[in-house]
């Protein structure tokens, strides 16, 4: 895809083609590794987390008939995964009650109107800057994740680039990456060959939240979770669906609301806090997706998984060996950072955005603050750009 250029189609209806089945599986270098991390570190039910993810695709594939993507919270994500909260442990109760509170937010900003005027109170190089710095940082951790191996990653990079629209280029890293595990793991055919369909529900999520869980997981979790997802999973993910589908635009209001109720209804199946990170868009339009279809057809692939298949969760995703995540990540983070907004539009903005994405790779809420003071300085007594 030329950066730039629009996605439109001439009618709105969700497909269910080849296209949108590849598509469908572009946002797994994030989704995955969050996934098992929240299991094995911290405990949360796996049936919990997919049906939350599971519930939330479909509704968002519906709604939006876009790609419209739905990611793990990135540093409500990080900080479980490795407790890094200054001395207070993450416990599933703390994961659940971080969720209700990002839900109450997100709801009141919407209610309030203040998600629009935070939206458009932000100049367009910090955007662009946001999406930018978010694409290399996307490139820079699947890098990592093909580090676990290096000639299984050179392997599926060469194939994914010589794939054509015939055989998709998911395809293609799907089965190297299936085979791949089968190989490496003797035991995994096994136990795939012993999987049984066994329908389970996950656990109701409040009643596992006590008053420290709750409010440790408000001070810990939620309010450092708020500045990145104002910025990839707010303001990019608006610029980037309306850039590439204004056949089917989306209004901030949309995008606040639809983060807000997401959380709110997830920890009731036990899930865990979610967005719509601009990187998810950028994995299912990078491998084919188009419209609804794509995460529709992975949440209920993911609904399936929660509700007969939740015990075996980890060995099902065995079947993504990280250095094809990390290819897949990788490929979505070009995609994202491809095309910048700012090319044209003057030195001044250049600068804003291109400060901006560089500190982006290291803090994405700080790059947002950073961003919005430089074109403040830079922009002094001019209007607006």
């Amino acid at each position: 895809m030329h950066p730039g250029q629009s996605l439109s189609r001439a009618d709105h209806a969700n497909r269910f083609g080849y296209t949108e089945w590849a598509g469908a599986f572009g946002d797994l270098g994030t989704l995955i590794p969050f996934v098992l991390a929240y299991v094995t570190l911290v405990g949360v039910d796996p049936g919990g987390i997919l049906l939350g993810f599971g519930l939330a695709l479909v509704w968002a594939g519906a709604y939006y008939r876009t790609p419209f993507p739905v990611q793990p919270m990135k540093a409500i994500g990080a900080a479980a995964a490795t407790q890094a909260t200054h001395g207070f442990v993450v416990t599933p109760g703390a994961v659940y009650g971080a969720g209700l509170a990002t839900g109450v937010f997100w709801v009141f900003l919407a209610a309030t109107g203040l998600a629009e005027r935070l939206a458009r109170a932000t100049p367009r190089p910090v955007v662009a800057g946001l999406i930018l710095g978010l694409g290399v940082t996307f490139v820079v951790r699947g890098v990592g994740l093909m580090a676990h191996g290096w000639w299984l990653a050179a392997g599926a990079v060469g194939l994914a680039l010589l794939s054509g629209r015939r055989l998709p280029a998911m395809f293609v890293l799907l089965l190297l990456g299936a085979g791949a595990a089968v190989v490496t793991h003797p035991g995994l055919a096994a136990d795939l060959a012993a999987l049984r369909p066994h329908f389970s529900l996950p656990p109701f999520g409040p009643a596992h939240i006590s008053p420290a869980d709750l409010a440790g997981g408000v001070v810990f979790l939620a309010l450092p979770q708020i500045p990145l997802t104002l910025g990839n999973a707010f303001i990019a993910i608006h610029e980037e669906n309306n850039r590439l589908f204004p056949d089917r635009p989306v209004t901030e209001r949309q995008v606040a609301v639809s983060t807000g109720l997401m959380n709110l209804a997830s920890p009731l199946v036990g899930g865990v806090p979610m967005c719509h990170g601009a990187g998810g868009m950028a994995g299912h339009v990078r491998f084919g997706a188009r419209t609804g279809g794509a995460p529709l057809i992975l949440g209920v692939l993911l609904l399936v998984i929660a509700l007969f298949f939740s015990d075996s969760v980890t060995v099902i995703f065995a079947l993504f060996p990280a250095p094809v995540l990390g290819v897949i990540l990788a490929l979505a983070g070009v995609q994202l950072a491809a095309g910048p907004r700012w090319i044209g539009v003057g030195y001044g903005a250049a600068t804003v955005a291109v400060l901006t994405a560089a500190v982006a790779l290291w803090n994405v809420a700080a790059a947002f603050g950073v961003g919005v003071t430089a074109h403040r300085i830079v922009f002094r007594g001019t209007r607006r750009h």
